[in-house]
């Protein structure tokens, strides 16, 4: 990870960045909270000289004149107000927007083991709740922070016009708080770290408690997960009061600082009235600059003790946008003429190895998936067989040696050029929200309704039909109203939906019976027979007709071939097929 000084600078250029493309809209926005704030500081000076118009004897037409011109600038700075929150607001949104869909790019390059560097809860984190903060963070700066400079600048200006005392003694008032301001600050920082952090563990707990919550019951583990939970919400509660205890803190030192300062005007100017040296409505109007220097002094402090949470997530959003992905695009595409091989797929004496382990998980692979036949590949658990469908997908890139599609190196191809030429079931069949018929169109965006009643019925998901609203009968999040096989066989026909050179079935077969395995098996034969086909699978009797069976054992082939030359030279495929046999027979 990235140290402390190099997260801060990141940060800043990462808002930077997402301003750029408004800084138009930043500097109008900037302009009229200012110049609301500059109208209201003139009606202190009006109202000064109403008074003391009133004291010497001026006629009425004069203070009407007053009057009128007092309520002009009322209405234009409320006017400008209004409109200064409506384009900081509209800054906010755009900025927001651009951050979520930067943070969704990003994301889409990750690897697994780029996405684990921040976890599933942390990444929901960043992208809603951090993003969230940041956008009030903008919002109330351009309200709060930045008009703070134009309004103690003026005021003082101001009340040294009317008086030198007074003018140092607003000087004096304001430094007191600004101090203030940056030593609570500094402390709030450390705290806002750490609540973000906590935030993150609430997630990933309520996220586990949620989606596990039928192991939680068959295990009895309410209670357990209940105190799991209570304590990640009593962190996360003991930091939220530290910080609000700040807050309270800075505010009634802060209402002190205003009141005394009042106390003083009043007290300093009764006896420079006395002394000639200033009129009764200068009163009036250094107690409003006084008021309106210090109230805006302490708004702005409110928001800077939250401007360090901002930038906290304005780092970790940072963090996300500036890890290097570690599959990184090619620039090469494939020509026409390289799809005329016989061999779809190569690995070329392949290794693979994960970051974070001193072993490989796989070593030293050659073997070619050609066009027209079906290569299989088996092996006992954590052998490394889905890991080789990964590696063809370049969800990871290999250690050593290399992969090669139509002849190329598949790191040389951009990854969208990569996956257009492999349709691919994954292990666990994961369906999406939406309609059965929405979750076929991923594999074609414009299928039509025969196209997809076809590759439902090549692969055995003809309960489609049975279905009182077929093809648009709702799919919950992840398929869960469908059971574990009608999910694979969905999973399937979206996979055939795509025509590509490469089929991957990961373990795609394990939840079908017997019999539906061997008919969708039989029927996928005619249907990709000019495309070249991976099965990965734990039964036998799947890929028993494959053209070439790869045996894998701790990561490496340790036979290959057809079932019956494997039935004849491999121990490791003789004991699984042992174990799969009834009598002399394997299951079919």
């Amino acid at each position: 990870m990235p140290t402390t000084f190099n997260r801060r600078n990141n940060a800043v250029k990462t808002i930077l960045r997402f301003m750029k493309p408004y800084k138009r809209l930043c500097f109008f926005t900037v302009l009229v909270m200012v110049l609301d704030v500059a109208g209201g500081l003139l009606i202190p000076t009006i109202t000064a000289d109403m008074i003391n118009a009133g004291v010497s004897g001026r006629n009425m037409d004069y203070l009407i004149r007053g009057g009128a011109l007092m309520l002009a600038i009322t209405l234009i700075a409320s006017l400008g107000g209004l409109l200064g929150s409506y384009l900081s607001a509209d800054l906010s949104s755009k900025i927001g927007r651009d951050m979520r869909n930067s943070i969704y790019d990003q994301s889409l390059k990750f690897s697994a083991s780029d996405f684990e560097q921040f976890g599933t809860g942390s990444m929901i984190t960043r992208t809603l709740n951090d993003v969230n903060i940041i956008q009030q963070g903008i919002v109330w700066f351009i309200q709060m922070v930045l008009p703070v400079p134009a309004v103690c600048i003026i005021g003082i200006v101001m009340a040294f016009s009317i008086d030198s005392k007074m003018g140092f003694l607003m000087i004096g008032a304001t430094i007191f708080i600004i101090l203030l301001a940056v030593f609570v600050t500094q402390k709030a920082s450390l705290i806002f770290d750490r609540l973000q952090k906590f935030l993150d563990r609430m997630n990933v707990v309520l996220r586990e408690n949620v989606t596990g919550v039928r192991v939680i019951r068959a295990f009895n583990k309410e209670n357990y997960e209940e105190k799991r939970m209570r304590k990640s919400f009593e962190d996360y509660a003991k930091s939220a009061i530290q910080a609000n205890r700040l807050f309270a803190g800075l505010e009634s030192i802060a209402l002190l600082a205003i009141n005394l300062c009042i106390v003083c005007i009043l007290w300093l100017g009764g006896n420079r009235i006395g002394s000639g040296y200033m009129e009764i409505g200068d009163i009036t109007a250094l107690t409003q600059y006084a008021i309106m220097i210090l109230f805006y002094i302490v708004m702005a402090q409110m928001v800077i003790i939250l401007i360090p949470r901002a930038m906290i997530c304005v780092q970790r959003i940072s963090d996300v946008l500036h890890l290097a992905p570690e599959i990184k695009d090619g620039f090469s595409s494939l020509d026409k003429n390289d799809s005329q091989a016989s061999d779809i797929i190569r690995f070329q004496n392949a290794s693979f190895r994960f970051a974070d382990t001193s072993e490989n998980t796989l070593s030293n692979l050659t073997f070619s998936c050609r066009k027209g036949q079906t290569t299989a590949i088996i092996g006992s658990t954590g052998s490394g067989k889905s890991t080789i469908a990964k590696l063809m997908l370049r969800f990871h890139d290999v250690s050593s040696g290399s992969i090669l599609l139509d002849g190329k190196d598949i790191r040389e191809l951009t990854q969208r050029e990569l996956r257009k030429h492999i349709s691919y079931v994954p292990q666990k069949a994961w369906l999406f929200s939406g309609t059965i018929a929405d979750n076929l169109r991923y594999g074609n965006p414009h299928a039509t309704e025969q196209e997809m009643r076809h590759a439902l019925s090549i692969s055995q998901s003809d309960f489609v039909n049975d279905l009182p609203d077929g093809l648009h009968t709702p799919v919950s999040q992840g398929g869960t109203n469908f059971s574990g096989g009608q999910k694979q066989r969905l999973s399937i026909a979206r996979a055939l939906m795509q025509k590509a050179g490469l089929y991957i079935f990961d373990d795609s077969f394990s939840a079908l019976d017997f019999k539906t395995d061997a008919a969708l098996r039989k029927a996928l034969v005619s249907e990709i027979k000019e495309a070249a086909v991976l099965i990965i699978a734990q039964r036998i009797s799947t890929i028993m007709n494959a053209e070439q069976i790869i045996v894998l054992e701790e990561g490496q082939i340790v036979g290959i071939g057809t079932h019956d030359f494997l039935m004849k030279t491999c121990s490791v495929y003789q004991d699984i097929a042992k174990s799969q046999m009834k009598g002399d027979t394997v299951h079919e």
